[in-house]
């Protein structure tokens, strides 16, 4: 979840909320790579999760990291909620779960060096309170009631409302953990292009990094159960975004859209103050209920924007957001798939050519597929594991094409953080299934080994 935005002055034509937006655009020598991942924390000898109070909690996680890394602490009131160091910040997710949410990087290299030196951190802190964490894309034993909950107003406010729009929104912000990566555009037309393949091939990578099959104790009947929990969130805030292939997509468009999702607060002086259900075109009117007479700023647009999720978010960037949460090497692969496949034109232009034949019935079939049965998954004639297949291959293209070299130039291209992805193309086999196989076969249906054997 997201931090308060900041630097936005007063909106005073309604054109500035696409220009928001439009202001992302970048020439292609200064596009950047922003890698975010969440995992869970718990007590090592008793596997419950991590409380936010007391000598081993988040909290003295966060102390930690501050104390002997050199993090400057974000706090809300008097509660230590965040890091910010050197262009990257930590952050928590309502139950607890540690999210980083990487500086934007010029290599995959980068960022999977930034992602290894957070981890190494994060264990070293750990291990001093006796805390592990572990990478999944759902908790596979806590219930809802035994989940902390973090001392953020925005969380507050959010978890009563998750219960009157959907079946799962709670799940999703106590019990869930996603790995995601954040690209930039040069032009509307290149977000466009960019968006609608995002879109398209979200379930691909939902299939490829399932990793959930675990849910309260026991298998749930999908490969990614966090994927089916944002299937039964908030219909007006999330899904595959049909309108994005229609004819005037733009910003415009884009921000037409997020104008109709409920709003869920305004944040004003260090609080977020209630606007659960309200309507942003009425405070672009000064009629907001929650501040009456007053008009937004730039940065309460920002902060709005933040609130919708599709499986791929515009904001000044592009957001893919199917993945689950999961072991070390994928942290690394999910940038290396969706940077092959941005940031080549060629790659692009492929992959676009592969999915633009699609219509929603067959784009949202995908997305269901994915959640169940991750690669084995088929909609009519289209075979999720020879996409997936077709798609990496397209990624490894791209990232060749791209040459960034790596170790002072002695590692070539970025084409190996790819690994676990064609070993699950040639296998068949994502983190999911390795899971069940072990549930059915070595661990004996005993669910809490995934804790001995798949923490960081």
């Amino acid at each position: 979840m997201s931090i308060p935005q900041s630097g936005g002055g007063p909106i005073e034509r309604h054109e500035q909320l696409a220009e928001y937006l439009a202001s992302g655009c970048k020439p292609k020598e200064d596009w950047r790579i922003g890698t975010e991942h969440e995992k869970f924390g718990y007590l090592s000898d008793t596997l419950d999760p991590l409380p936010y109070d007391g000598p081993r909690s988040i909290r003295a996680m966060l102390e930690g990291l501050r104390d002997g890394f050199g993090w400057a602490p974000v706090l809300e009131g008097d509660n230590i909620i965040g890091l910010t160091k050197n262009g990257a910040n930590v952050s928590l997710e309502p139950g607890g779960q540690l999210e980083l949410s990487g500086a934007p990087l010029e290599t995959i290299h980068q960022t999977c060096d930034e992602v290894n030196q957070h981890l190494r951190e994060v264990h070293e802190v750990a291990d001093r309170i006796g805390a592990r964490f572990i990478g999944l894309g759902a908790a596979p034993l806590w219930s809802n009631d035994q989940m902390p909950v973090m001392p953020k107003g925005r969380y507050g406010l959010m978890t009563g409302y998750m219960g009157r729009v959907g079946t799962h929104g709670t799940q999703m912000m106590y019990r869930t953990c996603t790995v995601q990566v954040n690209l930039d555009f040069a032009s509307e037309a290149d977000m466009v292009k960019k968006l609608r393949v995002a879109l398209a091939l979200q379930p691909v990578a939902t299939a490829l990094f399932a990793n959930s099959p675990f849910f309260d104790g026991k298998l749930n009947g999908h490969k990614s159960w966090r994927s089916r929990i944002w299937r039964g969130l908030d219909d007006s805030r999330t899904g595959m975004l049909p309108f994005a292939f229609e004819d005037g997509m733009g910003f415009e468009r884009y921000a037409d859209w997020v104008l109709d999702v409920p709003m869920y607060f305004v944040y004003r002086d260090g609080k977020y103050i209630n606007a659960l259900g309200q309507s942003f075109r009425d405070f672009l009117k000064g009629q907001l209920p929650a501040l009456p007479g007053e008009k937004p700023t730039l940065s309460d647009w920002a902060d709005h924007l933040t609130t919708v999720f599709p499986e791929a978010r515009v904001k000044k960037f592009i957001e893919m957001r199917g993945a689950d949460g999961g072991p070390w090497r994928r942290l690394c692969a999910l940038p290396a798939y969706w940077v092959g496949l941005m940031y080549d034109q060629g790659a692009l232009d492929a992959a676009w050519d592969l999915v633009k034949g699609w219509d929603a019935e067959t784009r949202e079939a995908l997305r269901v597929g994915a959640s169940v049965d991750a690669l084995q998954a088929r909609v009519g004639k289209i075979s999720m594991h020879d996409l997936a297949r077709e798609t990496v291959s397209l990624a490894e293209a791209g990232l060749k094409a791209r040459a960034r070299t790596g170790a002072g130039g002695m590692v070539p291209d970025e084409t190996h953080f790819l690994s676990a992805l064609k070993e699950s193309v040639e296998t068949g086999k994502t983190p999911a299934d390795e899971l069940i196989d072990h549930y059915n076969g070595d661990w004996q249906g005993d669910i809490s080994r995934v804790y001995a054997e798949y923490s960081y």
